[in-house]
Protein backbone atom coordinates (compact mmCIF):
# COMPACT_ATOMS: atom_id res chain seq x y z
CA UNK A 1 0.00 0.00 0.00
CA UNK A 2 1.46 3.08 -0.94
CA UNK A 3 0.54 6.37 1.17
CA UNK A 4 1.86 9.76 -0.05
CA UNK A 5 2.44 11.94 2.33
CA UNK A 6 2.48 15.21 -0.21
CA UNK A 7 5.65 17.65 0.62
CA UNK A 8 6.48 16.38 3.99
CA UNK A 9 9.13 13.85 2.22
CA UNK A 10 10.95 16.73 0.58
CA UNK A 11 11.15 18.65 3.58
CA UNK A 12 14.38 17.07 4.84
CA UNK A 13 16.31 18.28 1.94
CA UNK A 14 14.69 21.88 1.43
CA UNK A 15 16.52 24.76 2.47
CA UNK A 16 14.71 26.68 5.41
CA UNK A 17 14.20 29.15 2.95
CA UNK A 18 12.53 27.42 0.47
CA UNK A 19 9.79 26.01 2.65
CA UNK A 20 9.29 29.57 3.59
CA UNK A 21 7.93 30.34 0.53
CA UNK A 22 6.34 27.59 -0.32
CA UNK A 23 4.25 27.97 2.78
CA UNK A 24 3.47 32.26 2.04
CA UNK A 25 2.97 30.36 -2.10
CA UNK A 26 0.06 28.33 0.07
CA UNK A 27 -1.15 31.29 1.86
CA UNK A 28 -1.45 33.37 -1.02
CA UNK A 29 -3.85 31.00 -2.80
CA UNK A 30 -6.23 31.63 -0.02
CA UNK A 31 -6.29 35.16 -0.26
CA UNK A 32 -9.29 37.52 -1.61
CA UNK A 33 -8.56 40.58 -4.12
CA UNK A 34 -9.81 43.84 -2.26
CA UNK A 35 -13.12 45.08 -4.22
CA UNK A 36 -13.61 48.27 -5.87
CA UNK A 37 -15.38 50.43 -4.48
CA UNK A 38 -16.92 53.39 -6.58
CA UNK A 39 -17.71 57.27 -5.28
CA UNK A 40 -21.10 56.80 -4.42
CA UNK A 41 -20.84 54.06 -2.52
CA UNK A 42 -18.47 55.79 -0.15
CA UNK A 43 -20.73 58.93 -0.02
CA UNK A 44 -23.84 56.30 1.00
CA UNK A 45 -20.96 54.99 3.78
CA UNK A 46 -20.57 58.45 4.89
CA UNK A 47 -24.36 59.31 5.03
CA UNK A 48 -25.00 56.37 7.40
CA UNK A 49 -22.19 56.53 9.39
CA UNK A 50 -23.17 60.32 10.15
CA UNK A 51 -27.03 58.63 10.96
CA UNK A 52 -25.39 56.39 12.80
CA UNK A 53 -23.61 58.94 14.86
CA UNK A 54 -26.74 60.71 15.90
CA UNK A 55 -28.61 58.12 16.60
CA UNK A 56 -26.88 55.52 18.60
CA UNK A 57 -27.41 53.01 15.85
CA UNK A 58 -26.16 49.56 15.36
CA UNK A 59 -24.32 48.76 12.19
CA UNK A 60 -22.28 45.71 11.17
CA UNK A 61 -19.30 46.80 8.82
CA UNK A 62 -17.53 43.96 7.11
CA UNK A 63 -13.90 44.55 6.63
CA UNK A 64 -10.97 44.14 3.78
CA UNK A 65 -8.25 42.80 6.30
CA UNK A 66 -5.15 40.58 5.12
CA UNK A 67 -6.82 38.99 2.02
CA UNK A 68 -10.23 38.15 4.02
CA UNK A 69 -13.45 39.79 5.10
CA UNK A 70 -14.13 40.23 8.60
CA UNK A 71 -18.00 41.57 9.67
CA UNK A 72 -17.35 43.66 13.11
CA UNK A 73 -20.87 44.86 14.74
CA UNK A 74 -21.03 47.82 16.99
CA UNK A 75 -21.64 51.60 17.86
CA UNK A 76 -19.78 54.41 16.43
CA UNK A 77 -17.63 56.29 19.57
CA UNK A 78 -15.80 58.59 17.36
CA UNK A 79 -14.44 59.12 14.02
CA UNK A 80 -11.35 60.23 13.24
CA UNK A 81 -10.77 62.19 10.16
CA UNK A 82 -7.16 63.12 10.94
CA UNK A 83 -6.40 59.44 11.03
CA UNK A 84 -9.32 58.17 8.93
CA UNK A 85 -10.71 55.77 11.28
CA UNK A 86 -13.90 55.14 13.39
CA UNK A 87 -13.65 53.66 16.89
CA UNK A 88 -16.45 51.19 17.24
CA UNK A 89 -17.85 50.02 20.87
CA UNK A 90 -18.59 46.34 20.06
CA UNK A 91 -21.73 44.66 21.96
CA UNK A 92 -19.03 43.30 24.72
CA UNK A 93 -17.92 46.24 25.44
CA UNK A 94 -14.80 46.46 23.78
CA UNK A 95 -13.26 48.88 21.69
CA UNK A 96 -12.33 48.26 17.99
CA UNK A 97 -10.21 50.58 15.79
CA UNK A 98 -11.75 50.36 12.17
CA UNK A 99 -9.62 52.30 9.31
CA UNK A 100 -11.68 53.65 6.72
CA UNK A 101 -9.81 52.21 3.01
CA UNK A 102 -10.72 48.66 5.15
CA UNK A 103 -14.42 49.05 4.76
CA UNK A 104 -16.18 47.20 1.69
CA UNK A 105 -19.96 46.97 3.22
CA UNK A 106 -21.73 48.92 6.02
CA UNK A 107 -25.33 48.10 6.56
CA UNK A 108 -27.76 48.33 9.91
CA UNK A 109 -28.30 45.27 12.50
Amino acid sequence: MLRDRGNKKWVSMMLPEHVKLLREYDESHHKQTKPQLDEQQYEQFDEMISEAMAFHTLLTFTLFRRGEQVAISGRIHYVDTFKQSLRVVKEDDSIEIIFLPEIIHIEES
